[in-house]
């Protein structure tokens, strides 16, 4: 199986190498038939390992595959654990990316760099499977930093917009914060635990769970302040406030690798990681806590200001922030397999409603602004049904994918016991309410309602080459299949199995999803008794608001907005989170490089060591210039002089004047 798992992770890196170093030669349909090819042999391959750990009966694998170095005792691996866990993630992530890779042959038909961006979401592809195969920690930071690097390529891609300049830089510096707290916690492991191989840490961490480390002159337990550590490099890459700000603005990418990043690549790698980890976080209750807290703040808050928002992805951006605070609320509870559960349906769905949405920007001549749309489902027949599958599936309506995923965990985390679990269960619950109200206002501005198309955007949608939106349909259509449907068919093995047993470490006294696997009918019974809780009456309510303004009486937003002004300005202004580390952090350090430019380079250096050197030497020189006149007797006077004055010195000191 080396050679297999082997295969599944080079060959979307053979692909982008070729076309990123070959693909002016080799034209663009070699370039996309070759990338797609790529990543469709390691979809393949992924969902064969899927299907022998379920039913071949083949073990988990852990091995090494090259030893990179080896010093003080220390291995530097490049390793593969393959386990149910990872080869679930590896089918998710092949699978969405490969829809991906078919949906850019329509979306970028036009554009410039269309062989350097497949090279990027190959490249992309690659490093995502090398972080969830990884079997140590050093290689899980390569595919972290490496999916960090690409991201910066693709968000910038169009790399002469300014805003696309500014969201890329963004997106990395914000990770790099992220990424400093993730280091130091590996630091921490190796420093601790004695080794960076997942079986050896966890080994020793349960061989010792009460051990310490002074901190800050205090006594701190280990396994806590590394699970924090590791945790504050997922919030980065999983954006988690406060470090969320750089996903919205990664919508500057074109749409497809909003779709990769937000579906099944870099926001999950966080949510992975602390899966991984389960063996090390189930040691400390303070990080999960931490974890739980922080998710259910993010879940409610970021779909809060998902409702204000007008740029179509910008609304499927901030609720996938939201989503993926619901993602860490059950990892917060010890509910690791309904965290994972969430992320599988959660990357069918949100890759679904990004692609929808790339097709109706094509189709309006990149037009971005719900506001300019309406009444779209006359003219985009398929994407108006499948985003309404994936809306459904967001708003966790019973029967579709995300509404067993979601209400597990609105379940889990009211069943857990730990501090913050109140709080966090508020909070989830209460998302019901807006995700579904966010979720609707899009679909009644885009596609019902007044037409408010720009005549320039209805001529384009007209004169489309005739390839382009099939191309991106087809898709649409296969994501829309899954997020319909994978929640029913999952649920039991997923959740109430033995699927993740192997894979996950949860403390009986945590284990709440056994305590629900108690009651649980079945997938059929489950749905119906949605009719019995709170959550589907809160979304029931989300969608009737909706209805009611955008619809019925759309009239009265301009009189609620007025009336709302001062909440309306809080969730414009996104909780002044933009403001904090744009106009805070970034502020500071340009006002600190500003006064270090003007203090020291300029006044001390330039103006005092090389200016003013020069200076002191033009003034000598100046003075000195007055004593050379030119004429002949001058300098015989002087000359004379001189050595009179030599001649004293001369006799004073013979005759002892000068002692």
């Amino acid at each position: 199986m080396q050679s297999v798992y082997l295969a599944i992770a080079l060959a979307p890196l053979l692909g982008a190498i070729i076309t990123g170093l070959f693909g002016r030669s080799i034209g663009r349909s070699a370039t996309h038939w070759l990338t797609i090819a790529a990543v469709g042999v390691s979809c393949l391959l992924s969902l064969i390992v899927l299907a022998q750990m379920l039913w071949g009966g083949i073990e988990p694998y852990n091995a090494s595959v090259y030893t990179w170095a080896f010093a003080d005792g220390l291995r530097i691996e490049v390793g593969f654990l393959i386990d149910r866990l990872t080869a679930l993630m590896m089918a998710v992530v092949t699978f969405v990316s490969l829809m991906v890779h078919i949906y850019t042959v329509g979306y970028m038909y036009d554009d410039a760099g269309y062989q350097r961006f497949f090279s990027y979401i190959n490249l992309f592809t690659f490093s995502m499977l090398m972080l969830v195969m990884a079997n140590n920690f050093m290689q899980l930071f390569f595919g972290w930093e490496a999916v960090g690097l690409v991201s910066y390529l693709l968000i910038g891609f169009w790399f002469n917009r300014e805003s696309a300049i500014f969201a890329s830089l963004k997106a990395f510096l914000v990770n790099r914060v992220g990424d400093m707290g993730f280091l130091i916690g590996i630091a921490a492991v190796l420093t601790y635990y004695g080794s960076l191989d997942y079986a050896e840490v966890f080994a020793a961490a349960h061989a010792n769970p009460d051990l310490t480390m002074t901190l800050f002159g205090n006594q701190a337990l280990v396994a806590s302040v590394v699970c924090i550590l590791l945790f504050i490099g997922a919030m980065g890459k999983s954006a988690q406030m406060p470090l969320h700000v750089w996903l919205p603005d990664s919508m500057e990418g074109p749409t497809p690798i909003s779709a990769l990043i937000h579906a099944a690549t870099m926001v999950t790698a966080g949510i992975f990681m602390v899966a991984r980890m389960s063996p090390l976080f189930e040691l400390s209750d303070t990080a999960l806590s931490v974890v739980l807290v922080i998710g259910a703040l993010t879940a409610f808050l970021m779909g809060l200001v998902g409702v204000v928002q007008n740029d179509i992805k910008r609304v499927i951006a901030y609720s996938t922030l939201s989503q993926l605070g619901y993602m860490f609320v059950a990892l917060g509870a010890s509910a690791y397999a309904a965290g994972m559960f969430h992320l599988m349906t959660h990357a069918f769905f949100k890759a679904l409603l990004f692609l929808a949405a790339g097709a109706v920007i094509v189709a309006l001549h990149h037009e971005q602004d719900m506001r300019k749309m309406g009444n779209l489902r006359r003219y985009l027949p398929i994407t108006h049904l499948t985003m309404l599958i994936g809306l459904l599936a967001l708003c966790a309506v019973p029967f579709f994918s995300g509404y067993y995923s979601k209400d597990i965990i609105i379940k889990a985390v009211h069943e857990a016991h730990r501090t913050g679990a109140t709080f966090a269960y508020w909070a989830v619950l209460l998302s019901e309410f807006v995700t579904a109200l966010y979720s609707f206002r899009l679909y009644f501005l885009v596609f019902w309602g007044e037409e408010r198309i720009d005549p320039h955007a209805k001529e384009h949608m007209a004169h489309l080459p005739r390839y382009v939106l099939p191309a991106m349909e087809w898709p649409l259509i296969l994501l829309a299949i899954p997020s319909a449907v994978i929640g029913y068919l999952t649920v039991t093995p997923l959740i109430f199995g033995d699927f993740f047993d192997q894979s996950l470490l949860v403390s009986e006294h945590q284990d709440v999803l056994h305590e629900l696997g108690k009651s649980f009918h079945g997938p059929w019974s489950f749905a119906v008794h949605a009719l019995n809780g709170p959550a589907f009456y809160l979304a029931l309510a989300g969608f009737l608001t909706a209805w009611f303004f955008y619809i019925v009486r759309p009239g009265l937003l301009p009189l609620v907005r007025e009336r709302l002004n001062l909440v309306y300005r809080i969730l414009e202004r996104k909780f002044g989170f933009d403001d904090l580390w744009i106009g805070g952090f970034a502020g500071s350090g340009r006002g600190i490089g500003r006064f270090l430019w003007k203090v020291g380079d300029a006044g001390l250096i330039d103006g005092v060591m090389v200016n003013g050197t020069a200076n002191t030497v033009g003034r000598t020189a100046a003075v000195i210039r007055g004593l050379q006149s030119g004429y002949l007797y001058h300098y015989a006077f002087a000359m004379i002089i001189g050595l009179l004055v030599l001649l004293t010195w001369f006799v004073g000191v013979w005759r002892g004047w000068f002692a």
